[in-house]
């Protein structure tokens, strides 16, 4: 009866906090880094990168320790992130071989049928603003149309990056783009037509006058498109834009993290009196890696060391920034990752520039759990119970009806949302996750499943297909530079791979049936999981097919014309 009572005056509590100002929920800070390791943190075991304010947040707050990304790759992690849903119900999840945007002159994006939690709360009357890596697309039709920018997806305000931050951005740091598209169709076009070409005049082959006629042009095309994709990167990718202007075209990056904290402070200050939903996606730790010059050399891992360290006192201003102004203990905060570390991640010098993912086995592209584990930090001074950790499955998916509760908005009713809210695991009111079952997808493609059954102190995880690995007896993918989830590059088992997470979440040693009497009977019930969730999903738009991903000249975004390279600085914070 008093537990009942304790329950009662908690909701009744949380209550009070959600319908403050003015009827209004709480303030909402989410903070998402690009590519960091869960073995990164102070918090989560590091003991040789400084990250004291990420660790105040823990110790203030509530640690999640099985908090998985909803993939493995940035833009289907991001766009499941935003909606609550599995990146397949968007179609934002590629059937081919590139799992992620990597042209901001691409036509696919996020369908402006999704519903994102900004807009959610957007129409609850917060302002809202995301700051830093956005990679769900950008324009549809015309270069200027911006139907997948942040402003149509309950953005008020945009200060950012469209695409991702790769080394082809920095002169001089090699090309991570030159590496991929050594394996996606780019240069096979020019191939295929002078192979063709060479046939024909041999008498191996029959070709049409007029096709060959075009072969030469096919090829010249190809070539051209490829070499301003590659070399031309910098001036055509790498921008940065404030709402809809290009204000810096190739952007700066070794001082963009202090010029972003600046105006994620701005925005803090400016709305510190409504309500307000700032999310904060870091470009740091991704690659190419850069530090400011105040950070450049301080850690003891290099140049990464030093991103993951500027990143930490950049969240040390937005939680100073939020104790001036008197808001801490009326707003939610929240830091992640969008997926494991980049193990694969090495400079053309030779230097290791990757995290760490702790005891996890691999990490990015992959669905091991280095790949998908990540830090899972929420903070509500005064509600959430502090120095709490919490070892239940979540998802980043559950961020979606959390902020949708909390800021008194309805949540969707004409569409599947995948994620739970997560305020009665962090309360205390439940002691399991509402996580029964969670689909882990490699690109488009069901890689694996985890289950938690009901009265049950296991967590079975079973994979229907692993990536190969190169070096053969390594966990990376290094002949790819990430892990490809196509036929040609995967793994097929039957019976399924399959592993208890809570005796074994290094994934070192498969379960057999020879070990576990239910091995067979824990697998159907796997695979009839898999089968409904198969049922539920509907056919939708392929955004990220082909041709939603190729780079199309007319939908390239400059700010002078294309022959000047494409190139500006009229950012007004760059100082």
């Amino acid at each position: 009866m008093k537990c009942a009572w304790i329950l009662l005056l908690g909701q009744i509590f949380v209550g009070a906090w959600s319908l403050s100002r003015e009827g209004k929920g709480p303030n909402f800070v989410l903070m998402m880094v690009d590519d960091l390791g869960i073995g990164d943190l102070g918090c989560y075991g590091n003991t040789t990168l400084k990250t004291p304010n990420i660790d105040r947040l823990a110790q203030e707050g509530v640690k999640l320790t099985q908090h998985i990304a909803a993939a493995p790759l940035c833009t289907p992690s991001r766009a499941a992130f935003l909606t609550g849903r599995y990146a397949i119900r968007s179609g934002m999840a590629s059937h081919g071989t590139v799992g992620v945007y990597i042209v901001s002159a691409a036509s696919g994006g996020l369908p402006t049928q999704e519903v994102t939690f900004a807009q959610l709360a957007n129409q609850q009357g917060y302002a809202t603003s995301l700051i830093g890596k956005w990679h769900l697309g950008l324009n549809c039709e015309r270069s200027d149309d911006f139907c997948h920018h942040p402003n149509h997806h309950g953005f008020d305000h945009f200060y950012g990056i469209t695409v991702t931050n790769l080394r082809d951005c920095q002169p001089g740091h090699g090309s991570v783009l030159y590496q991929v598209s050594q394996h996606i169709p780019y240069g096979s076009i020019a191939v295929a037509a002078a192979t063709a070409a060479i046939l024909h005049a041999l008498g191996v082959i029959s070709v049409t006058r007029k096709m060959l006629l075009y072969l030469p042009l096919l090829a010249a095309v190809s070539l051209a498109l490829f070499a301003v994709v590659v070399f031309m990167f910098p001036y055509v990718n790498c921008f940065l834009m404030r709402n809809q202007e290009i204000v810096e075209q190739p952007f700066l990056s070794e001082n963009l993290t202090q010029r972003m904290t600046r105006e994620a402070v701005q925005f803090l200050q400016r709305n510190s009196e409504r309500p307000f939903l700032l999310f904060f996606s870091f470009v740091q730790v991704h690659t190419a890696l850069f530090a400011s010059a105040d950070f450049r050399g301080r850690s003891r891992h290099g140049l990464y060391g030093d991103a993951v360290e500027e990143v930490d006192w950049s969240v040390g201003k937005l939680m100073e920034t939020l104790d001036s102004l008197g808001l801490s203990e009326n707003t939610v905060v929240y830091l992640t990752s969008d997926h494991g570390a980049h193990l694969e991640e090495i400079s053309i010098k030779g230097e290791v520039h990757r995290g760490w993912n702790g005891i996890y086995k691999a990490g990015k592209s992959t669905n091991w759990e280095g790949g998908i584990r990540v830090p899972g930090i929420l903070r509500w001074s005064g509600v959430l119970p502090g120095n709490k950790s919490i070892d239940e499955p979540t998802s980043n998916m559950d961020i979606f009806p959390t902020v949708a509760k909390l800021s008194g908005a309805v949540i969707p009713e004409d569409r599947e949302i995948d994620g739970h809210d997560l305020m009665p695991l962090l309360l205390g009111e439940v002691e399991r996750s509402e996580h029964e079952f969670l689909f882990h997808y490699c690109n488009a493609y069901l890689n694996a499943v985890r289950w938690r059954p009901p009265n049950s102190t296991s967590i079975w995880k079973a994979f229907f297909f692993t990536p190969d690995f190169s070096p053969e007896n390594s966990t990376t993918c290094f002949r790819t530079h990430v892990c490809f989830c196509t036929e040609e590059y995967v793994t097929y088992h039957d019976p399924p791979l399959l592993f208890d997470l809570s005796r074994d979440p290094s994934e070192a040693t498969p379960v057999t049936a020879r070990d576990e009497p239910d091995f067979h009977a824990i697998l159907d019930a796997m695979r009839e999981a898999a089968s409904r969730h198969a049922r539920s999903l509907r056919p939708v738009p392929d955004q990220m097919s082909l041709g939603n991903m190729l780079w199309k000249p007319w939908l390239q975004p400059c700010c002078s014309t294309l022959s000047q390279l494409c190139a500006c600085n009229r950012d007004d914070s760059n100082g």
